[in-house]
């Protein structure tokens, strides 16, 4: 009775293993979602959003995969650098950038755990104004795209992503490009939690 266990617990592990090996090598996209932080860079303090997004990629090749992504930004950042010290804090912000961008990702690395990609995206910035909380006021700068305060915007950035088995982490930083009176360069930065499949 015992060889037999010990026989199936081996053939398991076996097939286990390779199932797994298998699907790292098969790699078709991923899903995630991430903390978003957003510095628009042409105002004067400049201003830090922060809020939540989320991204789906399908791979077209090894190294080439597309993405779509979209983000809403609903609080603000307010950091003060004293002598003694700094201090940040968190806000509920009355405007709210909504962003959504797609495009490819070419990724360096694409059958390990750690990948660096480059990116390049092309979509939208709407600026929603709302003092609802942040579902709802997901829910109405979603329906005011077309009739709101939206910008064509561009994305080119880069980024590491690492992943344990289906599960890992990536960072995207970048420069958010939308036109009003001329070009608006600002940062974003992206990292959260991502599932590969």
């Amino acid at each position: 009775m015992k060889r037999i266990l010990c026989l199936a617990l081996v053939i398991g592990s076996c097939l286990l293993t390779t199932s797994l090996l298998s699907a790292q090598e098969y790699d078709h996209g991923e899903v995630g979602v991430f903390a978003d932080y957003f510095r628009l860079g042409q105002t004067n303090p400049q201003i830090n959003f922060v809020g939540v997004g989320g991204r789906a990629a399908f791979n077209v090749s090894p190294h080439v995969a597309l993405e779509a992504e979209m983000a809403y930004n609903f609080e603000r950042n307010y950091t003060n650098t004293f002598t003694n010290g700094v201090t940040t804090q968190f806000v509920r912000s009355s405007v709210r950038p909504l962003s959504a961008l797609f495009g490819p990702s070419f990724k360096a690395g694409a059958s390990g755990p750690f990948r660096v990609f480059l990116t390049g995206k092309l979509g939208f910035v709407n600026f929603s104004s709302s003092s609802q909380n942040p579902g709802a006021g997901f829910q109405s700068a979603v329906g005011g795209i077309t009739t709101g305060d939206t910008r064509f915007a561009m994305y080119p950035g880069v980024g590491v992503e690492g992943f344990w088995g289906p599960f890992g982490l990536r960072l995207d930083v970048g420069d958010e490009i939308y036109f009003l009176n001329g070009t608006r360069n600002n940062v974003k930065v992206s990292f959260g939690p991502h599932i590969r499949f």
